[in-house]
């Protein structure tokens, strides 16, 4: 891992950054120092509480999307590729190879979570620098793989976290109220917004904890009983219709 770091001014120098506390800026500041050459930190907790940071900082940095996490309580930079460039005989990979799986690099430099079909994407660019030329044309690659998926998954909630096919949907509004439905969606998304935790299973994500409310009753239709004689007078009826 290298011993130095750098910075974009693009990044530390917006507003969504200086407006943090400085407890909060100088806790992102460490992070970024002891990342590895992909950006990824597996102790963010350790390193919070040595520099005397608070919980708030760190929920903070999650919240602001500064800092991408996974069920592993590992976190990575979200713009650490913004930040940093390593030339490829010097950069050591990730051993998080699982969480990086997980990630794309969007078209700026900064990582995105995404859903397996895209996450292909990210390991192809995995220790190479976003230049201009191979910019565009991974993006003609990529374009593709972003019109496979929105075929297959549409974003809902007001922060487009929950993730869904037609079918998933079409499902949940079988079997729920859909207004239960949208509140739940409504839950998570905002949920995933505020920690800046990921699921790979929107659907089952809603089924568990996102819709509270139970699920619709079944209603049977009424078997019909045909009375046997009153089946022979209709039939009658009908043949002596159809004789005059």
């Amino acid at each position: 891992m290298a011993e130095r770091r750098m910075f974009s001014k693009t990044i530390i120098d917006s507003d969504a950054f200086l407006e943090m506390p400085l407890s909060t800026q100088a806790l992102y500041f460490h992070l970024s120092m002891r990342a590895d050459d992909d950006g990824f930190v597996n102790n963010p907790k350790k390193i919070q509480r040595m520099i005397g940071a608070s919980e708030d900082d760190l929920k903070l940095l999650i919240a602001k999307s500064f800092l991408i996490t996974f069920d592993t309580g590992i976190v990575v930079i979200k713009h650490w590729r913004i930040h940093n460039y390593i030339r490829a005989d010097r950069k050591h990979d990730t051993k998080y190879t699982e969480e990086l799986s997980m990630l794309n690099v969007k078209e700026n430099g900064s990582y995105t979570t995404c859903q397996p079909i895209d996450c292909q994407v990210v390991n192809q660019l995995t220790g190479k620098r976003d230049t201009e030329d191979r910019l565009g044309k991974d993006r003609l690659g990529k374009d593709s793989i972003d019109n496979n998926i929105k075929l297959s998954k549409k974003k809902y909630g007001e922060y487009h976290h929950v993730l869904l096919t037609d079918e998933e949907y079409n499902r949940l509004v079988n079997d729920y109220e859909e207004s239960d439905v949208l509140a739940g969606i409504k839950k998570v998304d905002e949920y995933c917004q505020e920690t800046g935790k990921r699921y790979k299973d929107y659907n089952l994500t809603l089924r568990r904890w996102g819709i509270t409310a139970p699920k619709k009753a079944k209603i049977e239709q009424p078997k019909v009983v045909i009375d046997p004689e009153e089946e022979a007078r209709q039939k009658a009826w009908e043949e002596g219709f159809h004789d005059a």
